[in-house]
């Protein structure tokens, strides 16, 4: 007999034009003496000014020290200023980048607890830390509902997750308003994110019916959606479509977790400066060949459910999406040899890879970037 379990403790608030509304909001929920957390972009382009503005002074100081795929000095300083501000709650306005490092620091803040030590696994993670409330600016990462924050150590070189239920926000609040002015580069690769968590939550090991369903549905959307917003970034349903995509596939894929496209877009990341989700969406066609027969076949069920013939043709796809939005789809335009992929594939050998249904060893995982050549 099988047996899983569903969990979801995120309150979630999807409202197109919500951000006029915040200062009631928080109001309401009682909240005082907040931090903003959002990216540098936001400072000066004078949003962050409007958010402080509209929270009716409940929110008091802003940090925006973060980079694209978080360091753990970016989560220590940010620590930093919640305990210097000793704000009782924080909002992360941004991408998967802003709010993961937003989870971890919100969390570790005045537990004394380093980040270095939990992102290597020598201390566990804290119970409970100030509220967070998490506002994407991106259609992608789906990090205002999962319990995992992603973290680049720099001294070592190594991007990896931490996971645990303790580092899922309050409040996910989704206003696809916010999602508008998006480069069609970033809508590109944060979508192709957002197709790979469907992906591989359904593929993975530990997949469930609750989240098959909702990895179908996040899955329909993107391929409907993406296309129409990465060449028309002002259309509004297109934007709150990707949006309603992007958290359904974090509702996905947070219990089973992701699995080979993911573990080999970690190490892609560090090496290759590839964006994540153009790093996930770079093998994600080769996975989908691999494992569609994996199963008894519930991944070629999975692509006839989004209207193909079967898990080949649904790869193919993936492949002509990548060409039209002009991500990397080849191992010459990332900039990696053939030379290279012995010691890319030992360092491919994270935990997500053994999700994967299908077993990959390093001479498997070498044999699928040569289709990449």
């Amino acid at each position: 007999m099988s047996a899983w379990q569903y969990k979801q403790p995120v309150e979630i608030l999807f409202k197109t034009g919500f951000l006029a509304e915040i200062g009631r909001f928080l109001e309401e929920r009682r909240f005082k003496n907040g931090l903003l957390i959002c990216d540098e972009f936001f400072i000066s382009n004078g949003k962050a000014d409007e958010i402080i503005a509209e929270s009716n002074g409940r929110l008091t100081g802003i940090f925006s020290d973060i980079r694209p795929n978080p360091t753990i000095g970016n989560v220590d300083a940010c620590i930093k200023t919640v305990e210097d501000a000793n704000a009782e709650f924080a909002v992360a306005f941004g991408g998967g980048s802003v709010i993961d490092c937003a989870k971890i620091a919100c969390l570790l803040a005045k537990s004394n607890v380093p980040a270095a030590l939990v992102h290597k696994g020598d201390a566990a993670l804290p119970a409970s830390g100030i509220p967070l409330i998490a506002i994407p600016t991106t259609a992608g990462t789906g990090s205002e509902v999962t319990g995992v924050s992603v973290l680049t150590d720099d001294t070592k070189g190594i991007k990896a997750p931490i996971a645990g239920d303790a580092l899922y926000p309050k409040i996910a609040i989704i206003d696809p308003v916010q999602t508008i002015s998006l480069p069609a580069s970033v809508t590109a690769a944060t979508g192709m994110d957002v197709l790979a968590h469907a992906l591989e939550s359904f593929w993975s090991k530990n997949h469930q019916p609750i989240c098959d369903a909702l990895a179908i549905e996040a899955a329909r959307l993107t391929l409907e959606a993406l296309p129409v917003a990465f060449r028309d970034g002002s259309n509004l349903q297109a934007r709150t479509s990707m949006c309603e995509a992007s958290l359904i596939a974090g509702l996905a894929f947070a219990v089973p977790k992701t699995a080979g496209a993911h573990a080999c877009s970690f190490r892609l990341t560090n090496i290759y400066n590839m964006p994540h989700g153009e790093a996930c969406a770079f093998t994600l066609a080769a996975f989908t060949r691999i494992n569609s027969e994996a199963e008894s076949g519930r991944l070629h069920w999975f692509a006839e459910k989004l209207g193909f013939a079967d898990a080949y043709k649904l790869a193919d796809h993936i492949d002509k999406m990548k060409n039209e939005m002009g991500l990397k789809t080849t191992l010459s335009q990332a900039g990696i040899s053939v030379s290279d992929l012995p010691a890319l594939a030992e360092k491919c050998r994270h935990p997500n890879l053994n999700n994967n249904p299908v077993t990959m060893s390093d001479n498997d995982v070498i044999a699928m970037f040569k289709t990449l050549a």
